[in-house]
């Protein structure tokens, strides 16, 4: 099914107008409405006229999550406070939070990126939504909400966490579709198998997951212990949170709304732009945001874009799964390790739980690693002989996929401690 066939299914060249008419709009509202940019364009000798197409878009400069926190909290606002109608920000866990703004029409803007999404999944105004990413200052819990009213849908604004409840209303009420994170997805399928309830009893259909990287492997965890087809949504909330990217029923990548979100993909050292299908990083600009545009965004998500019509009927661009972020990519002894990774690994191997815990650390100047592997139930036994045999399984899987050995340490289920959002999986202290 398809929202929004117009603009979804639209002509490339027809697209590239489109995006080009916005930039040129865009370019001139900020220079007039954002002394931040206004600054930049001066020191670059860049003037708005020198933008007359898509294809200037590398003229542009770069911004960063630095120069959102070094104007905070409303220095980047390109209209009054009197019209921006929502404020969500970042936890602030690492600094000053990232402030993101909204006005009336950037609100429509996020609900219709989110009802493309919804339907592209399959959902419809018959379906129950039960909406357990965080609502508040995080843009997941609200932003799905928006867009489930949008196509019609009822809402349970259910939130994280409160597992219990989550699992009754969900039986209780039919839910349909789930939004959260998918770690979160992971606990609450381990809940309703110990729930009084049935699991065939339950009516979820569809899984909607963001928020964090994942894997295939994840995602064929997740329907079998759910009982559902998942699906990734993306986003950011800088750009708008959920919504910005999803996939569709082909699932060869999630499509970027790239009428309002313009993508690019460069050298994460240089900042070149990259070709298609090469990984990179990925950047974006808006091109219709009124209460904080931005131009040329640096998400630091590692990926690559298809521009080839999808089977699904879609022409906007496809990104591959993001295989993690430029700030999450570990070097351990010289070698490049991504989360992503590890899971893929785990997962590829019938012992294991999803749940893993890296902890790196440094000692007379070499690193050191402890990899804690969750086994599962079944496969669990106190015979030393067993354990170790299944640990040299995963280290030597481990090495021949990423090139380098952890100490493995095998744990029993439900032993590394569960999250209601956001996963950490990697503790490096290296870093304090």
């Amino acid at each position: 099914m398809i929202w929004n066939e117009t603009i979804e299914c639209m002509d490339r060249g027809q697209l590239r107008e489109i995006q080009s008419m916005r930039l040129k709009k865009m370019v001139q509202y900020v220079y007039h409405n954002t002394p931040f940019y206004r600054k930049k364009f001066q020191e670059m000798d860049l003037s708005p006229d020198d933008i007359n197409s898509i294809d200037d878009i590398g003229k542009l400069p770069f911004t960063n999550k630095l120069d959102l926190r070094d104007n905070y909290p409303f220095g980047l606002a390109a209209v009054p406070m009197s019209q921006i109608v929502r404020i969500h920000a970042s936890s602030g866990t690492t600094g000053k939070p990232v402030v993101v703004l909204y006005t009336r029409k950037d609100l429509a803007t996020w609900a219709e990126s989110l009802s493309r999404a919804f339907t592209a999944y399959g959902a419809t105004k018959g379906d129950i939504f039960q909406i357990s990413y965080g609502y508040g200052l995080f843009s997941g819990g609200l932003g799905a909400h928006e867009g489930a009213t949008n196509i019609g849908a009822s809402v349970i604004p259910m939130s994280s966490g409160n597992t219990n409840k989550q699992i009754t209303l969900m039986h209780d009420f039919g839910s349909t579709v789930l939004c959260c994170t998918p770690s979160y997805a992971l606990f609450l399928g381990e809940a309703m198998k110990e729930s009084e309830y049935p699991v065939g009893e339950f009516n979820l259909r569809i899984g909607v997951f963001g928020a964090e990287p994942w894997t295939e492997r994840m995602r064929q965890k997740l329907e079998a212990t759910l009982g559902l087809k998942a699906y990734d949504c993306y986003g950011l909330s800088e750009i708008a949170g959920p919504g910005v990217g999803f996939e569709c029923e082909c699932q060869h990548g999630a499509h970027i709304n790239e009428d309002y979100f313009y993508p690019e993909i460069v050298d994460p050292k240089t900042g070149a732009v990259l070709p298609e299908g090469t990984l990179g990083e990925l950047c974006f600009t808006h091109l219709t945001k009124e209460g904080m545009p931005l131009l040329r965004y640096r998400t630091h998500d590692l990926t690559a874009l298809r521009y080839d019509r999808c089977a699904c009927g879609r022409s906007l661009v496809r990104m591959d799964r993001i295989l993690g972020r430029c700030d999450d990519m570990l070097i351990i002894r010289g070698v490049n390790v991504f989360p992503t990774q590890i899971e893929t690994v785990i997962l590829s191997m019938k012992e294991f739980e999803p749940h893993y815990l890296l902890t790196v650390d440094r000692e007379n100047n070499t690193d050191t690693t402890e990899l804690r592997v969750e086994v599962k139930e079944e496969f669990f036994c106190d015979e030393m002989a067993q354990m170790v045999r299944l640990q040299k399984r995963l280290d030597a899987a481990l090495r021949s996929v990423i090139g380098i050995g952890f100490h493995v340490k095998l744990v029993e289920p439900k032993s590394i401690e569960r999250s209601t959002g956001k996963v950490k999986r990697v503790i490096d202290n290296r870093k304090l």
